[in-house]
């Protein structure tokens, strides 16, 4: 397992003077001037504007630090990454300008941006051991929230799972060591307050992306509880584990059958965290669910999956590695609010004991489910869960699952699709909105619920007369039927953004990315600070 090994900490001398490995500066493109700027030296146009935080490093350069910046095809295009030595004009040996695109009218760069372009530099700078960041920290109440974000982007963007290999590769440089922040005061108690808060969630983002990125023969069931165990009990979580007697003496139908196909048993484990009582409100504190799916490997069961992509279904428990790494940041960030996590984790293979289409099966809150899909499975053991969440009680509860292929056909890749109490839904999606993780809402509508009656069952698994027709909707509109009347809920699908399968980008790495957990720790906070 990976884990976090780049300290971060804040910076306010002049950034020309710092002494570090490279000194990363923001460049804006050039947009909305009527007339082309006059070529410089050698017929190059300098089409640079530099960001707020770079301007002790142009006056060294003479003025002349876009021009050369624009010689060496710099354009300013978010994300992009240009290196110029400096040869002594600064204490730092290089400089290094990371895209920001167009300059915002009347404001600094959005959150996102700086995060992203924060992380693309870093990643850039791996094998230097100290890098300050002098990325646009605005002077007013959106500081904390571009500060965030640079922290959080340049921790994120050192992220490097350990993987397997059994040979050194001396072409994989480490990454960055030690990340200095600029700031115009780094005794701040808010500036220091939001970094201690990025090293928190981006220790828990790396922890998700390391279970998600673990080959499926070591993360079964049983070791996946196991590990979820140790770092939560870690971290002073209460914990409670049930084993395969557990579930069927507690009923948990849904998940017994998923993992009847597997010799490596079903567990559930719920995770349980309360306010200190010094912070709890006058009024009581709100009560949160957060359920994650945790499908260590599927490969469709009886209803079986292509051979092509198979692989990827490692990351099918992206939903609990999420909810779970969430969990030990809450007790670590320690919001008024008590937070419960039920994380059904089961196999789905292929075997003589698989559960089969046309199957009965009794869920957790009583309701018989006809089985027609073994592929559906998610929504299964998802039931059971969210069911236990509503009994225990909660005000709100958030659930997360890679759960549809559908979610990747509607809405993409980087894109959740949101489904649930339509209030509750915009708040979820304002969270999204906020820390880089959007999420789009999606109808739960009564003919595809229509659609899922069943001849000899309270209801199919899924709506056979649509087949992959709204699918997505479809696992939405079966999950509410396991959530109790006056919770507010809401349903995650992370099936695209869960796992990204291309080469790195911003403050993602091939591999698992995190998402949603900011999400959940944004909507923690969010529930905690107005209920």
């Amino acid at each position: 397992m990976t884990s976090p090994s780049t300290t971060l900490s804040l910076a306010d001398t002049d950034p020309a003077e710092l002494t570090v490995d490279a000194v990363v500066i923001g460049v804006h493109s050039q947009s909305g001037t009527d007339a082309p700027t006059p070529p410089g030296p050698g017929g190059f146009a300098a089409t640079l504007l530099l960001a707020t935080g770079a301007e002790s490093i142009a006056a060294a350069f003479d003025g002349r630090l876009t021009e050369t910046l624009a010689l060496l095809g710099a354009t300013g295009a978010p994300g992009e990454v240009t290196k110029i030595a400096t040869l002594g004009t600064v204490t730092a040996p290089l400089v290094v300008a990371v895209g920001l695109g167009p300059e915002p009218t009347g404001a600094a760069p959005a959150p996102e941006t700086l995060r992203r372009a924060a992380a693309g530099a870093v990643r850039a700078l791996a094998g230097a051991e100290r890098v300050a960041l002098t990325l646009p920290v605005p002077d007013d109440e959106d500081a904390p929230a571009a500060l965030r974000a640079i922290a959080e982007g340049a921790l994120l963007g050192t992220y490097r799972f350990a993987g397997y290999k059994t040979r050194p590769q001396p072409s994989l440089r480490p990454p960055v060591r030690e990340v200095a922040v600029h700031v115009p005061d780094a005794g701040d108690a808010r500036a220091q307050a939001e970094v201690a808060r990025a090293r928190h969630v981006a220790a828990a983002v790396a922890l998700t992306r390391d279970w998600v990125n673990t080959p499926p023969n070591d993360l079964r069931p049983p070791a996946f509880a196991d590990a979820v165990t140790d770092a939560a009990r870690a971290a002073g979580l209460t914990v409670e584990v049930l084993d395969e007697r557990a579930l069927a003496d507690g009923g948990y139908g849904g998940i017994l059958a998923v993992g009847l196909g597997s010799e490596a048993p079903p567990r559930l484990v719920t995770l349980a965290y309360d306010p200190p009582a010094e912070a709890a409100p006058a009024g009581g504190t709100k009560r949160v669910a957060l359920v994650g799916k945790g499908i260590t490997f599927d490969t469709g069961g009886v209803s079986i999956k292509p051979a092509q992509g198979m692989w990827e279904m490692k990351s099918d428990m992206a939903g609990a590695a999420a909810v779970a790494a969430a969990m030990i940041a809450i007790a670590e960030l320690k919001p008024a609010v008590s937070v419960r996590a039920y994380l059904p984790m089961a196999e789905n293979m292929a075997s003589g004991s698989a559960y089969r289409p046309g199957d009965i099966v009794t869920m957790r809150n009583g309701k018989r489910v006809e089985v027609l899909n073994t592929d559906a499975e998610g929504r299964m053991i998802l039931g059971d869960a969210m069911a236990r969440a509503c009994q225990d009680g909660c005000d709100y509860l958030i659930e997360t699952s890679t759960l549809t292929g559908g979610q990747v056909v509607a809405l993409g890749k980087r894109i959740a699709g949101l489904m649930g109490t339509p209030e509750f839904c915009t708040r979820v999606q304002a969270a999204g909105d906020a820390v880089g993780e959007p999420a789009w809402p999606m109808p739960l509508p009564e003919d595809v619920r229509k659609g899922m009656d069943s001849d000899v069952a309270d209801i199919s698994q899924v709506n056979a007369g649509m087949d992959r027709a709204g699918h997505m909707l479809q696992g939405g509109v079966f999950l509410r039927e396991f959530v109790e009347d006056g919770v507010d809920w809401a349903h995650i699908d992370i099936a695209g953004p869960s796992y990204h399968a291309g080469e790195p980008t911003g403050y993602w790495t091939k591999g698992g990315t995190g998402v949603p957990l900011r999400t959940l720790l944004e909507l923690v906070d969010d529930i905690a600070a107005n209920g």
